[in-house]
């Protein structure tokens, strides 16, 4: 595997475990860090997956478009596509003031996360790790 694929999955481990962490925190838990590391995470391991099978992608936080390219490579991603829309959202919106993530929030997008990680790994050819 090329060292930039394996950088890109590197990364992505590093924002999984990050929201693993956080959402085991029992004391001022940080369900925005939560959100915003799953969505990293799954974007991350989207443009592994783009880069293995040298796929351009340009810079972008949009999970959907992500996903389109990685379908033709990738196609048991598809149905990750509602919630690679709702993770979307959380590369911008839990980074600014106005808006806090709820612990069930932070669950359901960690859930998501798992799956798409799961799926992603698969598809580059690594074994499934909890």
């Amino acid at each position: 595997m090329n060292p930039l694929t394996r950088e890109w999955i590197a990364k992505a481990e590093g924002d999984f475990a990050v929201a693993m962490r956080e959402s085991r925190v029992r004391r001022k838990p940080n369900y925005d860090a939560v959100c915003f590391h799953v969505q990293q995470c799954a974007e991350k391991y989207l443009k592994a997956i783009l880069h293995l099978h040298e796929i351009r992608f340009g810079k972008t936080h949009n999970l959907v478009l992500l996903l389109d390219q990685a379908l033709e490579v990738a196609p048991l991603l598809e149905p990750f596509r509602e919630p690679m829309r709702q993770l979307t959202q959380f590369a911008v919106i839990v980074r600014y003031p106005g808006d806090s993530m709820s612990k069930e929030t932070a669950r359901e997008a960690l859930k998501h996360c798992k799956a798409v990680r799961s799926v992603a790994r698969a598809a580059l050819g690594l074994p499934d790790e909890d």
